[in-house]
């Protein structure tokens, strides 16, 4: 049974709880990681998720999402996950926005609420979508697709919403964006 991190606001681990049962209207804040996995071209892996999720079944967003298992450094989830869900080994992969939070609700009324740490990763490789897990992926060109999502004009995830302004004032080329500070991710992520 896969399980996840439980948070207070500060960040510090509190619990776990099954994934199979964190997502409600009551959703408590837990511990969850984004990626971005660009290639030597400059591109984005945009990646659809698969239509069965439970959370934003169908939506276009960032590379990969999830949730790292108690106890788990969050770089190894993160190359575990892109393993899984894309079929995907990555060549660097670097912390970018450590203090990265929202909470969303869909229409439904299922609520996401992470302190979700956001990371960057290279790869020359090409994906094999798991279909468990990804509906669809097509690279993209990042300066167009960062400039319709601030534009409003993608329609993506609201984590990805979200995230993307906060990559954009990094810089324009993701190849040189500094690494964020590890000291300012969650206390349950360091």
């Amino acid at each position: 049974m896969e399980q996840v991190v439980l948070l207070d606001d500060s960040g510090q681990a509190i619990g776990v709880a099954d994934k199979s049962t964190v997502h409600h209207p009551e959703t408590p804040l837990h511990l969850a990681f984004s990626c971005y996995v660009f290639n030597g071209r400059g591109e984005f892996l945009l990646t659809q998720r698969a239509h069965h999720k439970k959370t934003w079944p169908g939506v276009w967003t960032n590379t990969c999402c999830g949730h790292p298992a108690p106890e788990e450094p969050v770089e190894e989830a993160i190359t575990r996950r892109l393993r899984e869900e894309l079929g995907l080994t990555v060549h660097t992969l670097q912390l970018a926005l450590p203090r990265f939070r929202y909470r969303a609700v869909m229409d439904n009324g299922v609520v996401e609420n992470e302190m979700c740490p956001v990371f960057v990763a290279f790869t020359d490789e090409q994906p094999q979508p798991n279909p468990e897990e990804v509906a669809n992926t097509r690279w993209v060109d990042w300066a167009k697709f960062s400039d319709d999502v601030i534009a409003g004009q993608a329609d993506v995830s609201p984590w990805c919403q979200e995230q993307v302004p906060q990559l954009v004032k990094l810089g324009p080329n993701p190849l040189a964006w500094p690494a964020g500070r590890e000291t300012e991710l969650p206390a349950a992520a360091r």
